[in-house]
């Protein structure tokens, strides 16, 4: 059996589905001990905010966030933004992977300016893609 490569993952998608399937998949591969999910960026984000508060926030902020593009109130880049306002601590442990159904270059040009940014997979997660994420 594989050892778990990151501690805690989070996955921003506002179509609950996805999330549960994307959950599903991560359980599955077993990379990970802990999945945070979240159906709002704008959730999301505070509730990263608030993790930068805690005197131990270094062992709760997630190691890899799966991050959707197209969602209603805030959407993938506008949190990236959002992101980028957070402290040292959550962007130097935090490594975003974009999770989207869009096929849009501009939207693979687009979150390649942020640097957070390690990787842009189309949906679904597959086992393959999971077990090979280096980020």
């Amino acid at each position: 059996m594989q050892e778990k490569v990151y501690r805690i993952v989070m996955l921003i998608d506002d179509n609950e589905i996805d999330n549960l399937i994307n959950q599903k998949m991560i359980e599955a591969a077993n990379i990970t001990e802990t999945i945070y999910t979240h159906t709002g960026a704008k959730s999301a984000i505070e509730f990263l905010k608030n993790i930068e508060k805690l005197d131990f926030a270094d062992k709760v902020l997630p190691d890899v966030i799966f991050l959707d593009i197209d969602m209603p109130l805030m959407d993938g880049f506008q949190f990236l933004v959002e992101f980028e306002k957070l402290g040292n601590l959550a962007k130097k442990k935090c490594k975003i992977v974009m999770l989207t159904s869009s096929i849009n270059p501009q939207d693979l040009s687009r979150s390649k300016k942020f640097p957070n940014v390690k990787l842009y997979l189309n949906k679904p997660l597959s086992n393959d893609s999971l077990l090979k994420l280096e980020v």
